[in-house]
């Protein structure tokens, strides 16, 4: 045989050669895609899955060899223009899927929504949490006829954002970048939306609204993280930069009851302030007005409050946290007076429409994810008024009655001032089945507040004596209110509540998080097995 004859490929020399070219289809867009991501300030897709992973955990990807040779005609499209694989975050194994921006803008070429539907399924069958991190231009439009129509087209995926869902499997997204047209439904079918500043989300661009509509609107106020944080409410994080966002992803995955059970500490930590801090926040006659999250630092754990849409129906405090190590979610009054992009003022302790949906899709969520709900009650009830009912203030709340009622993780309820009206019902009163309910010595029980319905029910009284025989003295009428008045106070007195069954037990306020890590104990317990389902909720 000649010295010049070609030594024959072997199985090494293969392998070695697919490996190189991974390596090549890993570098996505290439040095100056990569390098056009950083000058936005962003991380490219591989750097963001890094940063969400634990560290030194093993990432198992598929579809790293999608579209390879099959769009050379509009240039390269490494990995379908994203990355898909599972990994543990949090200890918890997850399926992430990332748009690579750093190809053709992110956008979704025909084999890039089959891996996504691959990898849909893939999780759906193996129960595994799914992370999207979003940052994509949406469809790539020369192609829109091979990606947008059919069954196992981008359709499909909503559809299967839905399906699993349904299912009960956990669902996050990030939008870091764009997330445009039918793109946008994706994010808003997961379980928590996080949104980093300068982001957008929209179903129409700017230029698209001015040639549709004749609108001139800039990219933050059509579709900006702050626009959909403050007024939209449509994202429940917004986060300043990719690897806050990251971070804050990290923690809410910790939430999930799979990482809990293995992995939380018996005890958490301390809490941030003493408890007998609540002392100098409250009032006993209810007057004084309190940041809620003050009153939350005498009791759940240090540095563990993830506040949930938190620029957004801000008379209602909605956040995750740890009291004792054990995950909860929290739905608490807030008693401060507050500022609003689209109402103005509002009157802390009152519900308001964006209160009460923020706080039924929250309550959603903990249903989703498994966690024990606690609602402090300090609230005069719902607003009323042409502007609420207008707002749909009755539907809002009973969307947020529904989700209450339907909820099937243990709930607990700390009465820790007023609990009037129907305010009480929408924040797990007695009828709505607390597996505890408790209360401070200074709570008040009633329908309405004390002088409100004496007012009320001295106006029936008056008109009832004056239509008889004899016509009421001046001093008689006063005498009436006081004692109209003196007996409505000892009904809403929490003695007068926990003398009928009202309330389980009234508790010192500098002991509520002794109690509450003791309760919950007892409610994570295992129970029967329920599945969580609403009925008819108007839109």
């Amino acid at each position: 045989m000649s010295s010049r004859t070609a030594r024959a490929e072997t199985l090494r020399d293969r392998c070695d050669k697919i490996r190189a070219e991974e390596e090549q289809l890993r570098e996505g867009g290439g040095k100056a895609g990569q390098e056009r991501q950083h000058k936005l300030g962003r991380l490219v897709a591989r750097e963001r899955i890094a940063r969400l992973l634990d560290r030194d955990a093993k990432f198992f990807e598929i579809g790293l060899w999608a579209a390879y040779k099959m769009y050379e005609q509009w240039g390269r499209v490494p990995a379908a223009g994203a990355v898909a694989g599972i990994g543990n975050v949090a200890n918890v194994p997850c399926m992430i899927v990332a748009n690579d921006a750093s190809v053709k803008a992110g956008a979704f070429f025909p084999q890039t929504v089959k891996k996504l539907i691959r990898a849909q399924r893939i999780a759906f069958e193996n129960n595994l949490s799914l992370i999207y991190l979003v940052d994509s231009a949406g469809v790539f439009l020369p192609m829109q006829d091979e990606i947008f129509p059919d069954e196992d087209d981008f359709g499909r995926i909503f559809r299967n954002n839905s399906v699993i869902s349904a299912a009960g499997i956990p669902q996050f997204a990030a939008i870091m970048g764009n997330c445009v047209a039918g793109g946008a439904y994706l994010p808003v079918l997961c379980d928590k939306i996080l949104m980093t500043e300068g982001s957008g989300l929209y179903l129409a661009g700017p230029s698209l609204v001015k040639a549709a509509i004749g609108q001139i609107v800039d990219q933050e106020e059509l579709g900006g993280a702050k626009m959909h944080s403050e007024i939209s409410g449509t994202v429940d994080f917004y986060e300043k930069n990719d690897e806050e966002c990251l971070e804050k992803l990290r923690s809410l995955v910790g939430l999930l009851p799979e990482a809990n059970e293995k992995y939380a500490t018996p005890r958490g930590k301390d809490a941030a302030k003493p408890g007998d801090a609540i002392y100098d926040l409250i009032s006993v006659d209810g007057h004084k007005n309190y940041d809620a999250r003050d009153l939350l630092a005498t009791i759940i754990d240090a540095d563990s409050l993830d506040e949930y849409k938190a620029d957004y129906g801000k008379t209602l405090v909605t956040a995750y946290a740890r009291v004792g190590g054990r995950a909860v979610g929290i739905v608490a009054s807030q008693r401060l007076q507050v500022r609003t992009k689209t109402e103005g003022i509002q009157m802390g302790g009152v519900i308001y429409s964006d209160s009460a949906d923020k706080a039924a899709r929250f309550v959603m969520d903990c249903n989703q994810a498994g966690l024990p709900i606690l609602f402090f009650q300090d609230v005069t009830g719902f607003m009323v008024g042409k502007a609420a009912e207008q707002s749909g203030i009755i539907r809002s709340g009973a969307k947020l009655v529904n989700a209450v009622s339907n909820s099937i993780v243990p709930k607990i309820t700390i009465v820790v001032g007023g609990s009037f009206g129907a305010g009480n019902y929408a924040l797990c009163g007695k009828a709505y089945d607390p597996r505890f309910i408790l209360a401070w010595p200074n709570a008040r029980y009633a329908v309405m507040g004390a002088a409100q319905a004496s007012d009320t029910v001295f106006s029936i009284l008056a008109r009832a004596k004056e239509r008889g025989d004899k016509k009421a003295a001046p001093g008689e009428l006063e005498e009436l209110r006081a004692k109209v008045k003196a007996n409505y106070e000892e009904q809403t007195d929490i003695r007068y509540g926990a003398a009928r069954g009202w309330i389980d037990a009234i508790i010192q306020p500098d002991e509520t998080r002794d109690v509450l890590i003791q309760l919950l104990q007892y409610v994570s317990r295992p129970t029967p097995h329920g599945r969580f389902h609403t009925g008819v909720i108007q839109v």
